[in-house]
């Protein structure tokens, strides 16, 4: 195999170049028929085929070879500006040769094929360094936020049996409590008692595997945001997340020569999906924008000044933006999706306005990479997250029956697994067997599907409640919310209730200039009452910062657990529909 150069003599090299070569060649006639068929999604549904290797090194055998073609040779693979202004570039070419630097250096450093290397960087350009020389290592990543605390970098380093640590010089006093026998790597200025990551710069420029990737073979271990008490372990292969981001490619609409800013930390998995792999896929460019604290008008002149032509942003970033004035990017972007929970209409509605373009939902998770998605070119239905991406065949199943249905749980189908999903759960064969129980990968949301394909979420299966016997989607609720000018975000949970059992209340942080008094409630409880059905009335509202795990989804476990303990007090900002004579009736 050509990820296969451990000094063989010149017959041996020449069957792996050329059995790289086929590699290669596989991986871009997909690739290529993808973008071929980038509006056609009934073609590119029907001819796609997921590539089938028995080996493949994504670094080597795909963006090692890209980095080489001349029409690449002086292309920006990663463009990083600065709050401050600074503004850095770096080629396919430079990132392809540096991270054989960066590879030299860690096996020197005894970092071998299969251990587990925990990656804890910001948006630097070391940190793509790293993945492509822990993927021509044959090392094992485990990516992690800047944000975790020292329990959480002790669960990773133990359950994740780390050998290896890779950090910002900043976070390494992070570790003091962490103990392990593992090697300690800083990045920036030198800390005694750790390696200095600037020393790869001295290492050699010419890289040799030793030995062959094996297609199934373990590359990223996520560990999962925490909405559950214990984190899972997400196991990806060598082709589940580099080949599998393919659909993501698609969903996006990425093309060579796009620049694609896609906003995510570092450590959760849609960094990968947008920052890694869908546009590398692509030949495009990768697009980061630092800045310490979120701001909508400095965000948009950069993407003004540096020509954005493809943007993704979670809900909560979207949310932020329509609050701001829009219409001060004078260029948007042609490709603009989201992704993480979501979507409400009101938000595409704005986007729609002031940009003349329709944001394009995307349905994924840790687990899989996208799996339903509005795509390029096809008509988009308000509310609903699109139809089955080419290489995913999704059900939607009875929880009762276990037979597809109309509404039901979001499924796949593994009678044609996709390549794009996990191998399960590192160490929990349990929670495995239930993920792929019954012929299916349960994805644990639920979501409607229509005559034509088009599937719209419901919500998380423990985030559907009832209320008076009626069967309650707190998205559903929380996007008419939305569409309240006092509103910038909101979260729907059940609310025990004596005579109902319990009914919809509703967290809500405020837009800039309301006040969490009773005027506010009951004009959004009003505007509720009149948008929504009776049975689906939002009857108590609370003003209050909604809690998020570190990867920027809404708690709801969290919310509903406050109600339930909380009995009879309330709040000083909640209020009633009973406080309000002209909401009685």
């Amino acid at each position: 195999m050509g990820n296969d150069g451990s000094g063989a003599g010149d017959g041996t090299k020449a069957t792996e170049d050329a059995e790289s070569t086929q590699v290669y060649r596989t991986f871009r006639r997909a690739r290529d028929l993808l973008l071929t068929h980038r509006e056609d999604y009934a073609a590119a549904r029907e001819e796609f085929a997921w590539p089938e290797f028995a080996e493949f090194n994504w670094a080597l055998d795909w963006f090692d070879r890209i980095a080489a073609e001349e029409r690449n040779a002086g292309r920006p693979a990663l463009w990083i500006v600065e709050e401050d202004g600074a503004d850095n570039r770096w080629t396919f070419s430079e990132l392809s040769a540096r991270s054989n630097q960066v590879a030299n250096w860690l096996r020197g450093l005894g970092v071998r094929r299969g251990d587990r290397l925990i990656l804890m960087l910001g948006n630097q350009v070391e940190l793509w360094e790293t993945i492509l020389a822990c993927m021509k290592l044959g090392a094992v990543i485990i990516p992690a936020s800047t944000l975790l605390a020292p329990a959480d970098l002790r669960d990773r380093v133990e359950r994740g049996a780390a050998r290896h640590v890779v950090v910002r010089d900043a976070d390494t006093a992070t570790f003091a409590d962490v103990a392990g026998d593992y090697t300690r790597i800083a990045v920036g200025e030198r800390v005694p008692g750790w390696e200095s990551f600037a020393d790869a710069r001295t290492a050699e420029a010419t890289f040799s595997p030793d030995g062959v990737t094996r297609a199934d073979d373990e590359l990223l271990l996520y560990f999962t945001s925490g909405t559950t008490a214990k984190p899972k372990l997400v196991r990806h292969t060598h082709i589940s997340y580099p080949v599998g981001h393919l659909s993501t490619m698609y969903w996006i609409g990425l093309e060579p020569g796009d620049v694609h800013l896609n906003i995510s930390s570092p450590g959760w998995a849609k960094h990968a999906w947008s920052n890694v792999f869908a546009p590398w896929n692509a030949e495009a460019t990768v697009f980061l924008y630092n800045y310490g604290r979120f701001d909508a008008a400095g965000l948009m002149e950069q993407m003004d000044r540096c020509g954005i032509t493809s943007f993704c942003a979670p809900p909560t970033v979207w949310r932020m933006l329509i609050q701001a004035d829009l219409t001060a990017l004078r260029n948007p972007p042609r490709k603009v999706v989201g992704a993480g929970e979501p979507l409400n209409p009101e938000v595409i509605d704005q986007v729609e306005r002031a940009w003349g373009v329709t944001i394009r939902d995307g349905f994924g998770q840790t687990e899989t990479s996208v799996q339903i998605a509005n795509t390029p070119g096809q008509p988009v239905k308000p509310g609903s997250m699109g139809r089955a991406v080419p290489g995913f065949t999704v059900a939607l199943v009875d929880p009762v029956t276990g037979q597809p249905a109309s509404e039901g749980e979001i499924c796949l189908d593994l009678r044609s697994r996709p390549v794009g999903l996990m191998t399960g759960y590192a160490g929990d064969d349990e929670r495995t067997e239930a993920a792929f129980a019954d012929g299916y990968y349960h994805t644990g949301d639920v979501g409607t599907i229509d005559d034509d394909g088009y599937i719209t979420y419901v919500g998380r299966t423990d985030d559907v409640f009832k209320a008076s016997d009626y069967r309650i989607s707190p998205f559903e609720l929380e996007s008419v919310l939305l569409e309240h000018d006092a509103v910038a975000e909101a979260a729907v949970v059940p609310a025990p209730d004596e005579i109902r059992l319990s009914v919809p209340k509703a967290y809500v942080v405020l837009a800039d200039g309301y006040q969490p008094d009773a005027a506010t409630a009951e004009s959004i409880l009003a505007f509720a009452r009149k948008n929504l059905a009776p049975y689906k009335r939002i009857r108590r509202i609370e003003f209050a910062d909604l809690p998020k795990t570190i990867s920027g989804k809404i708690r709801r476990v969290e919310l509903r657990g406050r109600e339930n303990t909380k009995g009879d007090s309330r709040a000083t900002t909640e209020f009633r529909e009973e406080d309000f004579p002209s909401l009685r009736g």
